[in-house]
């Protein structure tokens, strides 16, 4: 974990998080690896194939697995189409994601693998890049096009404690955690959890809600949840319910939007001319005007490659379900290295748009050709923040 929340000055109970209205202390006695700076790809792929040589910092400790081991990942950040996010410089793109998965089942270092995957578009991250035969189960918040969402948000029911200014958790996580938290994991399979989380995730098909899925082996999910996550003995008793026991939030933020949702709160409960409210506002403005700025700048690069017309179209292009993101993933770094140089960072709120640089390769664009278009629609480098030289490359 990258270890930012627990005393942030922002988290009105230092030193403790939740992530329910009325929940307990969740990162108490919670071990702790690596945090900050060493929180990175490199350590993630290294510590996943058990190579202690490659890792730095931290606390050198490794996936250490043997042939009849069984491992369970979860993996929580912003993404976007074929990315991950990651608190430090670059992000995870799906191609080595996939490739670190092979490697490990070539090893022959665990019978079975269960990823839980939570992060906008995170179906892009398996869509027609996860074969089956690696013993892999895999479940994600969203299928590759949308994305997913907040809980326990301001204005939502129920509510956090008034005191706090931003979202708990999100749907897909707190819906799977909270299960497991009630259930005897021993006799509840990773089949009964996908489906009730599944159904809490969407919420009913309403408005607020994403599509979780499931890939790769789809025939491990008939495994108990004990094998890869233990179980509280105080649950032994309990009767597994095919219904959700929990109620659906009234609705649900965008994730994307959930840093707004925090300015404007934070704004909202501020006393009228103070700093915090000025401080606020200045966040919420910043953000909305780097939104603006990596959203003009996507929509006039596909103009000046495609056409007025055809730009639009080309960058919202969609492939058939199966097929992955991309066919040239080295193709897809270099643009985005491309943006980055004379747009400045596309920041978790930009993930968005990996689709349209994909879209870009996909077309035939050369490095060069991107350039160029990206220098004309960004004539200033971005400063401060936002900047690629400040926040380093995604790719």
């Amino acid at each position: 974990m990258y270890d930012d929340i627990a005393y942030n000055e922002e988290n009105p109970r230092r030193g403790v998080i939740i992530n329910s209205p009325h929940g307990d202390d969740v990162y108490k006695g919670v071990p702790k690896d690596y945090t900050g700076e060493d929180v990175t790809v490199n350590n993630f792929f290294a510590a996943i194939l058990g190579n202690k040589t490659a890792i730095t910092g931290g606390s050198g400790k490794v996936v250490d697995s043997g042939p009849n081991d069984h491992i369970f990942i979860y993996y929580s950040d912003h993404g976007g189409p074929g990315v991950l996010g990651m608190p430090t410089s670059p992000y995870i793109y799906a191609d080595r994601l996939i490739e670190v998965l092979k490697k490990k089942h070539a090893a022959g270092t665990y019978q079975s693998l269960v990823f839980y995957l939570e992060a906008c578009e995170s179906g892009s991250i398996f869509e027609g890049l996860l074969p089956e035969g690696l013993n892999i189960f895999a479940t994600t918040a969203s299928n590759a096009e949308e994305s997913s969402w907040g809980t326990y948000c301001p204005g939502e029911y129920p509510s956090p404690p008034p005191e706090y200014e931003t979202c708990l958790g999100d749907l897909y996580s707190v819906a799977w955690m909270e299960d497991s938290d009630i259930h005897n994991l021993k006799s509840e399979t990773l089949h009964q959890q996908y489906e009730l989380v599944k159904s809490r995730t969407a919420s009913d098909n309403s408005a607020y809600g994403s599509h979780v899925m499931q890939y790769g082996d789809i025939g491990l999910s008939k495994n108990n949840l004990f094998v890869y996550m233990g179980t509280n003995p105080a649950n032994d008793n309990y009767t597994f319910m095919p219904q959700n026991f929990f109620r659906p939030s009234s609705k649900a933020i965008n994730q994307r939007d959930a840093d707004l949702v925090h300015f404007w709160d934070k704004f909202r409960k501020a006393p009228e001319g103070s700093p915090r409210k000025a401080q606020a506002q200045k966040e919420f403005l910043e953000a909305m005007s780097h939104r603006m700025h990596i959203d003009e700048s996507m929509k006039l690069i596909g103009k000046l490659l495609f056409g007025i017309k055809k730009g639009p179209e080309v960058l919202s292009a969609v492939r058939p379900a199966g097929q992955p993101l991309v066919d040239d993933w080295d193709c897809l770094k270099t643009m985005v290295r491309s943006f980055e140089t004379y747009c400045g960072s596309l920041s978790q709120y930009g993930m968005k748009h990996m689709r349209s640089l994909a879209n870009i390769c996909n077309a035939g664009m050369t490095k060069e050709q991107m350039a160029e278009a990206s220098a004309q629609a960004c004539v200033n480098v971005p400063s401060g923040r936002w900047s690629s030289l400040h926040r380093g490359f995604s790719a």
